[in-house]
């Protein structure tokens, strides 16, 4: 085995709380969009989320649509590209960093595959895993590249996104996922492969999200937020609900959207004013890590350790989700409304909060992560 002996990972004690707290808070936003997905048998609207008649579920629909939908893992991505620029930063001057990032964007890749087969083929750890190849090759580069690079693909992303999300479909008969909806496992299991790699197009966001990680990361903004910061954490979330809400009311029939243009073009500013919501997000929990410095409570304390253990935890999303929603195992995803799939995703996400403070307690690493560094930073 080849011996990586002059980089290791980060330990405990040097772990800041920004990127901790607000993986472990924006967790709660990925349970509940991925929980939405897995509700069937009733007629499918815009975006594949089921149709809703009663108020509590059509607010909840409308405000999933808005807050959350395409907002919570471009956050992610930013945090990954962050992430990849201060392992580079402890070893620059030699190739052992960008092996490491390789080799661990490569695993992460594998990881994805298992996910996605074994559970949910929505899986974004596959998506990652290409994003951190592709921002290897783009450590090196100027500032004014990476941010040119972070726009550009802004087109990309309306567009793909406008097409991914607008074809015309069969109200009756889901057009993404279909292994949510089918009743034998078998199938199901033959079924997520193809969707995993369709999962991406839904996703493109993510590389632009992860480049302006990588800017931010040079700065080290979530650790020394500064007036841009400031301006992101208002203008990034109020960009996301102003470009989110036109799609989340036409979801629930307030607003009427008429032919397949209009829907279109809705779906296009959904997907570009999710990146900067997802950026603003982060950028309001690095200020609020700000403010809390070392004055950390229970709460901010078992966030940070669920965010040390995001991998872990999101994991563990899948295996509730897994068990209690899709048709071949118990089935709630036939029954739950918009309203009680958010309080099942939200009572997940509390519960993974608690078996990770309970890990952090006993001195424990997440067990996905632990197997991640093992196979990444692999000792003679």
């Amino acid at each position: 085995m080849v011996a990586t002996l002059g980089l290791r990972p980060v330990g405990e004690g040097e772990r800041r709380l920004a990127p901790d707290l607000a993986r472990g808070v924006m967790l709660a936003l990925i349970a509940v969009a991925n929980s939405a997905v897995y509700l069937y048998g009733r007629p499918y609207g815009i975006r594949q989320h089921i149709v809703e008649h009663d108020l509590p579920n059509r607010v909840a629909a409308a405000l999933s649509m808005t807050f959350v939908d395409g907002r919570a893992y471009p956050m992610f991505a930013a945090l990954f590209g962050y992430g990849m620029v201060q392992i580079w930063n402890r070893r620059r001057d030699d190739a052992e960093g960008l092996r490491i990032l390789r080799r661990r964007s490569r695993w992460l890749l594998l990881f994805g595959a298992a996910h996605a087969v074994l559970l949910f083929s929505g899986d974004v750890l596959g998506v990652y895993g290409l994003l951190g190849l592709v921002i290897c090759l783009l450590l090196r580069v100027r500032d004014r590249t990476l941010l040119v690079l972070a726009g550009a693909w802004l087109v990309p992303v309306a567009l793909l996104s406008a097409l991914a999300y607008s074809v015309p479909h069969d109200p009756e008969e889901r057009a993404i996922f279909w292994s949510l909806a089918v009743e034998d496992p078998l199938t199901a299991l033959a079924l997520r492969p193809v969707e995993w790699l369709m999962t991406p197009v839904g996703m493109t966001g993510v590389f632009t999200a992860g480049l302006v990680g990588v800017w931010a990361a040079r700065r080290d903004l979530m650790a020394v937020p500064d007036g841009l910061m400031r301006r992101a954490a208002v203008g990034g979330p109020l960009i996301g609900a102003l470009g989110g809400l036109p799609l989340g009311l036409a979801a629930i029939g307030v607003l009427d959207v008429e032919g397949t243009g209009a829907v279109m073009a809705l779906n296009a500013v959904h997907a570009v004013s999710g990146i900067a919501a997802g950026l603003g997000y982060a950028a309001l929990i690095a200020l609020l890590a700000q403010r809390i410095g070392t004055r950390r409570g229970p709460l901010v304390t078992a966030l940070s350790a669920c965010g040390r253990r995001s991998m872990t935890c999101y994991l563990l999303q899948s295996v509730v989700f897994v068990a209690l929603l899709p048709p071949y195992a118990i089935g709630l995803g036939g029954r739950l409304g918009s309203a009680a799939t958010v309080a099942l995703a939200l009572g997940t996400w509390a519960a993974t909060v608690a078996v990770a403070e309970c890990m952090r307690r006993a001195g424990a690493r997440g067990p996905a992560e632990t197997l991640l560094r093992r196979l990444t930073y692999r000792r003679g």
